[in-house]
């Protein structure tokens, strides 16, 4: 297989037609090698329009979601990049192309660890892998200017929110098959979580494992276009696209009604 002309057609017929036309996004696409990151038995698939399985029902995303995730999110040098769900890694080397620093945790410590792998064998300085259960974000490094979630949720948890800096934006896929969104939240003012605009903490974890509100007197999304507010901060919330990927594990499950 001719690499170089399969990720030219990928980015040409697949991800320039999903209406991803930032130059920089184009690039990275081409300097950050996806078959390096492929699993070996699916790597003739590498520039195929699918998802590729990695075991434990988890899935590397297919590359025009990978590319218009990261146009959405419009990184910028410097800025701090919660990524929940590190996968092969892909995204995770995508994301430190176009910004300061990666954050990116993982469930399953196998699939990390060839993450870290693969990353090490590519030269990607610019991250920090951990272990743990994203499901409410992670406190340890918050607050971010952007966190990405590469799996749905059915709601969005309030732990991401109030885990960004003013300025800082959340891409999450929100719904349930086969109704799914993905979303941008953009903080217009903190919450007083992350007034100071350093760490939270230096213990980790995520804020609480209750999935409530974070505090008593917030409001209620409004899943529409439109603002989001509580006493300790203002969100901006828009549906950017519809699609469908698999689930991140343990986040909190709205009520449903039995009949």
């Amino acid at each position: 297989m001719d690499i170089e002309r399969a990720r030219s057609t990928m980015i040409e017929s697949q991800i320039r037609t999903w209406e991803v036309l930032d130059q920089r996004v184009l690039d990275t696409l081409t300097w950050v090698k996806r078959e390096a990151y492929v699993p070996e038995a699916y790597r003739p698939l590498a520039f195929v329009d699918m998802e590729i399985p990695l075991g434990h029902g988890e899935v590397m995303l297919a590359p025009k979601l990978e590319a218009r995730m990261l146009q959405e999110l419009t990184l910028k040098a410097g800025e701090r990049v919660l990524e929940v769900g590190t996968g092969s890694g892909h995204m995770t080397a995508l994301l430190a192309s176009l910004a300061g620093h990666v954050y990116s945790l993982e469930l399953h410590a196998d699939l990390s660890a060839a993450a870290q792998a693969r990353l090490a064998a590519q030269g990607v300085p610019n991250v920090t892998l951990e272990v743990g259960d994203g499901a409410l974000g992670w406190l340890r490094y918050a607050p971010y200017d952007a966190i990405v979630l590469t799996g749905s949720v059915p709601l969005l948890p309030p732990q991401f929110r109030a885990q960004l800096r003013p300025g800082g934006r959340l891409l999450a896929v929100v719904g349930d098959a086969p109704a799914m969104t993905a979303r941008l939240v953009t903080c217009v003012t903190s919450s007083p979580l992350n007034h100071g605009g350093g760490p939270l903490n230096h213990s980790g974890g995520p804020l609480n494992h209750g999935g409530g509100a974070l505090n008593g007197s917030g409001g209620a999304l409004n899943h529409s276009e439109g603002a989001w507010n509580d006493t300790g901060g203002v969100w901006n919330e828009v549906g950017l696209f519809e699609t469908c990927i698999v689930p991140l594990r343990n986040v909190p499950q709205p009520e449903r009604f039995v009949f």
